[in-house]
């Protein structure tokens, strides 16, 4: 299959992990200081940060709030259904998260490439009753292919409850 360009660009960066306390991991601080940002710890949630870090490598334009896992559901084009390679914003408690749809697994959960799941970057399940949102770059219109479905993919892993 085919994926979008910031999705190639997001799995080069499978197995990264932030680093507990003072330090921060140079790779989360080479994109915050790509992205401009006014914090330069890894401690500050980084789902929103690594979204945008991918999309900033990919020539895509970024939301307003890039940082906000929310802020992504203000930006691009509204997907009813999700398509590889298209954002996904869920709720959580104390506020959301954000990653890229990769697939779905044999129990239907969602399949997300995402950063700060685990304190790391990371394909994760996430249960499908969590979804906020999809969205696609509007920039990208032209290669939005509309799919039969999700690319099935055996995970047995539990489902993510940690993106904070």
């Amino acid at each position: 299959m085919d994926e979008p360009y910031w999705l190639r660009v997001a799995r080069k960066d499978l197995g990264l992990r932030e680093l507990r306390g003072a330090p921060t991991a140079p790779r989360i601080a080479s994109w915050l200081k790509a992205l401009k940002a006014w914090w330069a710890d890894d401690e500050t949630p980084w789902c929103g940060v690594a979204v945008a870090a991918w999309m900033q490598q990919s020539s895509i334009t970024l939301p307003q709030h890039w940082y906000r896992a929310k802020g992504w559901l203000e930006w691009g084009y509204e997907l009813e259904l999700p398509v590889v390679g298209c954002v996904v914003v869920f709720e959580r408690d104390g506020g959301g998260h954000v990653g890229l749809v990769v697939g779905k697994d044999t129990r239907g959960r969602l399949l997300v490439l995402g950063g700060n799941q685990g304190d790391a970057v990371s394909i994760s399940p996430f249960d499908p009753t969590r979804v906020a949102g999809f969205r696609w770059p509007l920039s990208e219109l032209r290669n939005l292919r509309r799919q039969s479905g999700l690319p099935v993919i055996a995970n047995s892993a539990a489902s993510s409850t940690n993106e904070a």
